[in-house]
């Protein structure tokens, strides 16, 4: 005998399934709007910042020492993402408690003021505040794991990283407020997220690593710095200190400058130190990109709308350099090492993790005194 009530939800007809049924297309259109509303305020297009260091630490890992975890590969990276994504909603969460970013303007730049879901209204504070509660302790978890499995010395780098993260725009530090970010991030997306990766794998810490990801950390400076700009009035309004508000726009054109420069001087004397092969040489492609980024901040810094290039090409020269220094490692790794396997997933889970990042960075094209995304 059958079961009447095996499937509960009775269907009285099949137009109650069709997407051509009213009811359901304004549900899908009402589902398909607050995913979009949190995809905004995750700002996934940043985080390209986290896990590209923890990948190359953890392929510099298998390059210099032939010690390679999948497993742990993917935990280290899946945790400085979620952390980086607690970090982009605890920003926005704390900077609107403080009035920073309520201004709308119509001459706005798509890289500066957060994500605008809290002062626009279209999402709560406590379901912010939830998510990145969330984010966070998933982060922990993947930490404490690891701790267990591998070595303690990740919990100084995940208490380190997460107080950073949590500490920047939170109270009663607040350090961004102080103009202390900006080197916060210069030493977090470099040491601290791409040196943990690398002790994850080794339970070790390498002069040599260290070398490799500074370029990083000196282009994410330069990435803070030059998305401050916009916001300086903003910022200044509610005492945020950062370094642009501190000491000027003709400042923050120097920062800018000599950070894009440290970051290339350390690729260019890497091989001559001993610190990588000369494959490393790669990096210098973005570097015409990284010249025009200055160029045009240099002429437009106090126009926000067209200085909104420079942010787009700032973006673009982090993640390639990084893209590219894997890859340096990657074949430096596959000379000495001669294994195939790990090369084929780290180039796996850097497609996984990029390509949807990649999109908003990647489909926009700078025209005149905008961006404007191509459709076709």
């Amino acid at each position: 005998m059958k079961n009447e009530n095996l499937f509960p939800t009775k269907i009285k007809s099949p137009e109650d399934l069709s997407i051509q049924n009213p009811a359901t297309r304004a549900k899908a259109r009402e589902i398909q709007q607050l995913l979009t509303v949190w995809w905004t305020a995750l700002r996934y297009h940043f985080t390209p910042a986290s896990f590209l260091p923890a990948i190359l630490g953890g392929v510099a890992a298998w390059s210099l020492t032939g010690f390679f975890n999948q497993w742990f590969f993917f935990l280290a990276v899946l945790g400085v993402t979620l952390n980086h994504i607690a970090l982009n909603l605890t920003d926005d969460y704390f900077d609107y408690h403080a009035c920073v970013d309520r201004n709308s303007s119509i001459n706005t730049n798509p890289y500066s003021g957060g994500s605008g879901t809290l002062t626009g209204g279209k999402i709560k504070r406590s379901q912010m505040r939830l998510v990145f509660t969330l984010a966070y302790l998933a982060t922990i978890g993947i930490g404490l794991y690891l701790c267990v499995v591998q070595t303690w010395w990740i919990l100084a780098f995940g208490l380190f990283g997460m107080g950073s993260s949590f500490f920047y725009t939170a109270p009663p530090i607040r350090y961004g407020y102080r103009g202390l970010g900006e080197i916060s991030q210069l030493i977090n997306f470099s040491f601290t997220i791409g040196m943990g990766a690398y002790v994850v794998q080794t339970v070790s810490f390498s002069w040599k690593v260290l070398w490799i990801l500074l370029p990083l950390g000196f282009m994410m400076f330069a990435m803070i710095i030059i998305n401050e700009i916009p916001d300086r009035t903003d910022d200044d309004a509610a005492g945020k200190k950062t370094l642009v508000v501190r000491f000027g726009s003709s400042s923050a054109i120097r920062f800018y400058g000599i950070a894009m420069i440290m970051a290339f001087v350390v690729i260019l004397l890497a091989p001559f130190f001993d610190m990588a092969s000369f494959w490393i040489y790669v990096s210098f492609l973005t570097l015409p990109w990284a010249v025009q980024a200055f160029c045009i901040l240099n002429k437009e810094i106090n126009n926000i709308s067209r200085l909104a290039p420079a942010n787009l090409l700032t973006i673009r020269v982090n993640n390639l350099t990084g893209i590219l220094l894997i890859i340096a490692c990657l074949i430096h790794g596959l000379q000495n090492q001669r294994e195939y396997q790990p090369a084929i997933f780290s180039i796996f889970l850097l497609a996984v993790f990029y390509l949807t990042a990649a999109v908003p960075i990647f489909s926009r094209k700078m025209t005149g005194n905008s961006l404007m995304i191509i459709t076709g």
